[in-house]
Protein backbone atom coordinates (compact mmCIF):
# COMPACT_ATOMS: atom_id res chain seq x y z
CA UNK A 1 0.00 0.00 0.00
CA UNK A 2 1.36 3.43 -0.98
CA UNK A 3 1.77 5.88 1.88
CA UNK A 4 1.32 9.66 2.02
CA UNK A 5 2.67 11.96 4.73
CA UNK A 6 0.91 15.11 5.93
CA UNK A 7 3.50 16.95 7.99
CA UNK A 8 1.58 20.16 8.72
CA UNK A 9 0.61 20.65 12.36
CA UNK A 10 -3.08 20.29 11.44
CA UNK A 11 -5.02 19.25 8.35
CA UNK A 12 -8.70 18.55 7.67
CA UNK A 13 -8.64 15.23 5.82
CA UNK A 14 -12.36 14.49 6.05
CA UNK A 15 -13.49 17.57 4.11
CA UNK A 16 -10.84 17.42 1.40
CA UNK A 17 -12.14 15.85 -1.87
CA UNK A 18 -8.70 15.20 -3.49
CA UNK A 19 -7.47 13.43 -0.36
CA UNK A 20 -10.63 11.36 -0.27
CA UNK A 21 -9.90 10.33 -3.86
CA UNK A 22 -6.43 9.24 -2.83
CA UNK A 23 -7.84 7.21 0.06
CA UNK A 24 -10.27 5.55 -2.33
CA UNK A 25 -7.32 4.59 -4.53
CA UNK A 26 -5.83 2.68 -1.61
CA UNK A 27 -3.45 5.30 -0.25
CA UNK A 28 -2.60 5.28 3.46
CA UNK A 29 -2.16 8.66 5.15
CA UNK A 30 0.19 9.30 8.08
CA UNK A 31 -0.18 12.62 9.88
CA UNK A 32 2.10 14.71 12.10
CA UNK A 33 1.91 13.19 15.63
CA UNK A 34 3.59 16.20 17.28
CA UNK A 35 1.10 18.86 16.07
CA UNK A 36 3.90 21.40 15.55
CA UNK A 37 6.75 22.16 13.13
CA UNK A 38 8.82 19.01 12.74
CA UNK A 39 12.56 18.76 13.08
CA UNK A 40 14.73 17.17 10.42
CA UNK A 41 14.97 13.93 12.44
CA UNK A 42 11.23 13.82 13.02
CA UNK A 43 10.35 14.16 9.33
CA UNK A 44 12.92 11.46 8.53
CA UNK A 45 11.15 9.20 11.02
CA UNK A 46 7.78 9.83 9.37
CA UNK A 47 9.12 9.22 5.87
CA UNK A 48 10.54 5.82 6.89
CA UNK A 49 7.19 4.34 5.96
CA UNK A 50 8.30 4.48 2.32
CA UNK A 51 6.07 7.41 1.40
CA UNK A 52 5.52 8.26 -2.25
CA UNK A 53 4.13 11.73 -1.58
CA UNK A 54 3.76 14.32 1.12
CA UNK A 55 1.85 17.47 1.93
CA UNK A 56 4.55 19.56 3.56
CA UNK A 57 4.57 22.21 6.22
CA UNK A 58 7.67 24.28 7.00
CA UNK A 59 9.90 21.48 8.28
CA UNK A 60 13.41 21.24 6.73
CA UNK A 61 13.30 19.04 3.64
CA UNK A 62 17.01 18.59 3.02
CA UNK A 63 19.32 16.29 1.09
CA UNK A 64 19.67 14.22 4.28
CA UNK A 65 15.89 13.83 4.44
CA UNK A 66 15.66 12.81 0.79
CA UNK A 67 18.39 10.20 1.25
CA UNK A 68 16.09 8.34 3.63
CA UNK A 69 13.04 8.57 1.33
CA UNK A 70 13.92 6.80 -1.93
CA UNK A 71 10.25 6.30 -2.88
CA UNK A 72 9.28 9.95 -2.54
CA UNK A 73 7.94 11.35 -5.83
CA UNK A 74 5.90 14.46 -4.97
CA UNK A 75 6.09 17.21 -2.34
CA UNK A 76 3.06 19.48 -2.20
CA UNK A 77 3.74 22.44 0.05
CA UNK A 78 0.68 23.67 1.94
CA UNK A 79 1.56 27.36 1.66
CA UNK A 80 3.58 29.66 -0.54
CA UNK A 81 7.16 29.57 0.78
CA UNK A 82 9.60 26.98 -0.52
CA UNK A 83 12.65 28.11 1.44
CA UNK A 84 12.44 25.03 3.70
CA UNK A 85 12.85 22.71 0.69
CA UNK A 86 16.22 21.96 -0.89
CA UNK A 87 14.91 22.38 -4.43
CA UNK A 88 18.20 21.38 -6.03
CA UNK A 89 18.36 18.13 -4.07
CA UNK A 90 14.72 17.41 -4.86
CA UNK A 91 15.30 18.03 -8.55
CA UNK A 92 18.35 15.76 -8.62
CA UNK A 93 16.21 12.95 -7.21
CA UNK A 94 13.30 13.55 -9.58
CA UNK A 95 10.98 14.77 -6.82
CA UNK A 96 8.33 17.20 -8.04
CA UNK A 97 7.76 20.19 -5.71
CA UNK A 98 4.64 22.37 -5.80
CA UNK A 99 3.11 25.05 -3.61
CA UNK A 100 -0.11 27.06 -3.13
CA UNK A 101 0.97 30.71 -3.43
CA UNK A 102 -2.44 32.25 -4.02
CA UNK A 103 -4.51 30.49 -1.35
CA UNK A 104 -2.99 32.05 1.81
CA UNK A 105 -2.34 35.49 0.32
CA UNK A 106 -5.49 37.26 1.46
CA UNK A 107 -5.27 35.83 4.99
CA UNK A 108 -1.68 37.01 5.47
CA UNK A 109 -2.47 40.41 3.95
CA UNK A 110 -5.41 40.91 6.30
CA UNK A 111 -3.35 39.86 9.33
CA UNK A 112 -0.74 42.41 8.28
CA UNK A 113 -3.39 45.12 8.11
CA UNK A 114 -4.63 44.08 11.53
CA UNK A 115 -1.12 44.45 12.95
CA UNK A 116 -0.78 47.89 11.39
CA UNK A 117 -4.08 49.22 12.70
CA UNK A 118 -3.56 47.73 16.16
CA UNK A 119 -0.12 49.31 16.54
CA UNK A 120 -1.11 52.68 15.12
CA UNK A 121 -4.02 52.97 17.55
CA UNK A 122 -2.26 51.00 20.35
CA UNK A 123 -5.31 48.80 20.74
CA UNK A 124 -3.57 46.01 22.67
CA UNK A 125 -1.86 48.32 25.17
CA UNK A 126 -5.06 50.26 25.82
CA UNK A 127 -7.03 47.03 26.30
CA UNK A 128 -4.55 45.87 28.94
CA UNK A 129 -4.64 49.24 30.72
CA UNK A 130 -8.44 49.29 30.89
CA UNK A 131 -8.44 45.75 32.33
CA UNK A 132 -6.17 47.06 35.11
CA UNK A 133 -8.69 49.75 36.05
CA UNK A 134 -7.05 52.56 34.09
CA UNK A 135 -8.77 54.77 31.54
CA UNK A 136 -6.04 56.04 29.17
CA UNK A 137 -6.80 58.72 26.60
CA UNK A 138 -4.07 57.60 24.23
CA UNK A 139 -3.60 59.47 20.98
CA UNK A 140 -2.87 57.14 18.08
CA UNK A 141 -2.06 57.68 14.42
CA UNK A 142 -4.09 57.42 11.23
CA UNK A 143 -3.10 54.89 8.58
CA UNK A 144 -4.25 57.48 6.03
CA UNK A 145 -1.41 59.75 7.18
CA UNK A 146 1.33 57.11 6.93
CA UNK A 147 3.76 55.99 4.25
CA UNK A 148 3.73 52.20 4.07
CA UNK A 149 6.90 50.56 2.75
CA UNK A 150 6.32 47.05 1.36
CA UNK A 151 9.36 44.86 0.79
CA UNK A 152 8.31 42.18 -1.68
CA UNK A 153 5.50 42.66 -4.22
CA UNK A 154 4.39 39.08 -4.72
CA UNK A 155 0.90 37.68 -4.17
CA UNK A 156 0.76 38.97 -0.59
CA UNK A 157 2.64 42.24 -0.97
CA UNK A 158 0.34 43.41 -3.78
CA UNK A 159 -2.72 42.68 -1.63
CA UNK A 160 -1.24 44.61 1.30
CA UNK A 161 -0.64 47.54 -1.05
CA UNK A 162 -4.28 47.58 -2.17
CA UNK A 163 -5.58 47.31 1.40
CA UNK A 164 -3.40 50.20 2.57
CA UNK A 165 -4.39 52.31 -0.43
CA UNK A 166 -8.04 51.74 0.49
CA UNK A 167 -7.21 53.53 3.76
CA UNK A 168 -5.62 56.35 1.68
CA UNK A 169 -2.09 55.61 2.85
CA UNK A 170 0.87 56.38 0.63
CA UNK A 171 2.49 53.13 -0.53
CA UNK A 172 6.10 52.64 -1.58
CA UNK A 173 7.79 49.34 -2.28
CA UNK A 174 11.08 47.58 -2.91
CA UNK A 175 11.26 44.50 -5.11
CA UNK A 176 13.99 44.13 -7.74
CA UNK A 177 12.09 41.17 -9.22
CA UNK A 178 8.62 42.76 -9.38
CA UNK A 179 6.67 41.95 -12.54
CA UNK A 180 3.40 43.52 -11.40
CA UNK A 181 3.33 46.86 -9.58
CA UNK A 182 -0.07 48.11 -8.36
CA UNK A 183 -1.12 51.49 -9.66
CA UNK A 184 -0.01 54.29 -7.37
CA UNK A 185 2.83 52.31 -5.77
CA UNK A 186 6.31 53.83 -6.11
CA UNK A 187 9.31 51.48 -6.34
CA UNK A 188 12.38 52.61 -4.40
CA UNK A 189 15.84 51.25 -3.52
CA UNK A 190 15.81 49.42 -0.19
CA UNK A 191 17.77 52.00 1.80
CA UNK A 192 15.54 54.81 0.57
CA UNK A 193 12.43 52.85 1.52
CA UNK A 194 13.78 52.15 5.01
CA UNK A 195 14.47 55.85 5.55
CA UNK A 196 11.16 57.04 4.11
CA UNK A 197 8.51 54.64 5.42
CA UNK A 198 6.51 55.02 8.62
CA UNK A 199 5.48 51.36 8.40
CA UNK A 200 7.77 48.67 6.96
CA UNK A 201 6.25 45.30 6.20
CA UNK A 202 8.02 42.23 4.81
CA UNK A 203 6.49 40.00 2.13
CA UNK A 204 9.39 38.22 0.48
CA UNK A 205 10.87 34.71 0.58
CA UNK A 206 13.71 33.77 2.89
CA UNK A 207 17.07 32.83 1.40
CA UNK A 208 20.72 33.17 2.40
CA UNK A 209 20.69 36.49 0.52
CA UNK A 210 17.77 37.85 2.56
CA UNK A 211 18.94 36.46 5.92
CA UNK A 212 18.61 39.25 8.53
CA UNK A 213 17.59 41.74 5.85
CA UNK A 214 16.40 43.90 8.72
CA UNK A 215 19.42 44.14 10.99
CA UNK A 216 20.97 46.76 13.27
CA UNK A 217 22.12 48.82 10.31
CA UNK A 218 18.64 48.77 8.78
CA UNK A 219 16.96 49.79 12.04
CA UNK A 220 19.41 52.67 12.39
CA UNK A 221 18.23 54.09 9.07
CA UNK A 222 14.53 54.02 9.98
CA UNK A 223 12.46 56.83 11.43
CA UNK A 224 12.06 56.84 15.23
CA UNK A 225 8.28 56.41 14.77
CA UNK A 226 8.69 53.50 12.37
CA UNK A 227 6.68 50.31 12.80
CA UNK A 228 8.08 46.99 11.56
CA UNK A 229 5.83 44.09 10.52
CA UNK A 230 7.00 40.57 9.68
CA UNK A 231 4.40 38.02 8.61
CA UNK A 232 6.70 36.42 6.03
CA UNK A 233 9.65 34.41 7.38
CA UNK A 234 11.50 34.62 10.69
CA UNK A 235 15.01 34.65 9.28
CA UNK A 236 14.36 37.96 7.53
CA UNK A 237 14.68 39.86 10.82
CA UNK A 238 17.57 39.90 13.30
CA UNK A 239 15.37 39.53 16.38
CA UNK A 240 18.07 40.62 18.84
CA UNK A 241 18.78 43.75 16.82
CA UNK A 242 15.04 44.44 16.65
CA UNK A 243 14.75 44.14 20.43
CA UNK A 244 17.67 46.56 20.88
CA UNK A 245 16.10 49.03 18.44
CA UNK A 246 12.78 48.92 20.29
CA UNK A 247 14.40 49.30 23.72
CA UNK A 248 16.46 52.28 22.59
CA UNK A 249 13.54 53.97 20.78
CA UNK A 250 15.25 53.79 17.39
CA UNK A 251 11.88 52.54 16.16
CA UNK A 252 8.51 52.70 17.89
CA UNK A 253 6.84 49.28 17.56
CA UNK A 254 6.80 45.92 15.80
CA UNK A 255 4.55 42.95 15.11
CA UNK A 256 5.84 39.49 14.26
CA UNK A 257 3.97 36.35 13.29
CA UNK A 258 7.11 34.38 12.36
CA UNK A 259 10.42 33.73 14.11
CA UNK A 260 13.76 32.10 13.43
CA UNK A 261 13.01 29.44 16.04
CA UNK A 262 9.43 28.48 16.81
CA UNK A 263 7.81 28.40 19.31
CA UNK A 264 9.47 31.75 20.08
CA UNK A 265 10.77 32.33 23.62
CA UNK A 266 13.06 35.32 23.21
CA UNK A 267 13.52 38.86 24.49
CA UNK A 268 10.74 40.40 22.41
CA UNK A 269 8.19 38.82 24.75
CA UNK A 270 9.35 41.19 27.48
CA UNK A 271 8.51 44.33 25.48
CA UNK A 272 5.11 46.02 25.54
CA UNK A 273 5.50 47.70 22.13
CA UNK A 274 5.56 44.40 20.25
CA UNK A 275 2.73 42.17 19.08
CA UNK A 276 3.70 38.50 18.75
CA UNK A 277 1.51 35.79 17.26
CA UNK A 278 2.08 32.09 16.70
CA UNK A 279 2.60 31.78 12.91
CA UNK A 280 -1.12 32.20 12.21
CA UNK A 281 -0.82 34.13 8.94
CA UNK A 282 -2.66 31.61 6.78
CA UNK A 283 -4.99 30.42 9.53
CA UNK A 284 -8.17 32.06 8.38
CA UNK A 285 -10.85 29.41 7.93
CA UNK A 286 -11.62 30.19 4.30
CA UNK A 287 -7.99 30.55 3.22
CA UNK A 288 -6.85 27.48 5.12
CA UNK A 289 -9.56 25.34 3.53
CA UNK A 290 -8.64 26.54 0.06
CA UNK A 291 -4.93 26.03 0.74
CA UNK A 292 -5.40 22.48 1.98
CA UNK A 293 -7.59 21.51 -0.97
CA UNK A 294 -5.14 23.05 -3.46
CA UNK A 295 -2.22 21.26 -1.79
CA UNK A 296 -4.06 17.94 -1.97
CA UNK A 297 -5.05 18.54 -5.60
CA UNK A 298 -1.43 19.31 -6.45
CA UNK A 299 -0.39 16.10 -4.74
CA UNK A 300 -3.04 14.06 -6.58
CA UNK A 301 -2.06 15.45 -9.99
CA UNK A 302 1.64 15.05 -9.21
CA UNK A 303 1.20 11.39 -8.33
CA UNK A 304 -0.79 10.83 -11.53
CA UNK A 305 1.98 12.46 -13.60
CA UNK A 306 4.58 10.35 -11.78
CA UNK A 307 2.68 7.22 -12.70
CA UNK A 308 2.12 6.24 -9.07
CA UNK A 309 -1.68 6.19 -9.50
CA UNK A 310 -4.08 6.40 -12.41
Amino acid sequence: MNTLIISTSSFDIDNNPPLQQLLQKGMRIITNPHRRKLTEDEIIELLKAGSVGMIAGIEPLTERVFQTAPNLKVISRCGSGLDSVDLSAAGNRGIAVMNTPEAPAQAVAELTLGFILSLLRQIGAIDQAVRKGEWPRTQGRLLAAQTVGIIGLGHIGRRVARLCQAFEATVIAHDPHATQVPEGVTLLPLEQLLASADIITLHLPYSPVTHHLLNARAFAVMKPQAIVINAARGGLVDENALADALKSDKISAAALDVFEHEPYQGTLLELNNVIVTSHIGSLARESRQRMEIEAAENLLQGLIRAGVIQ
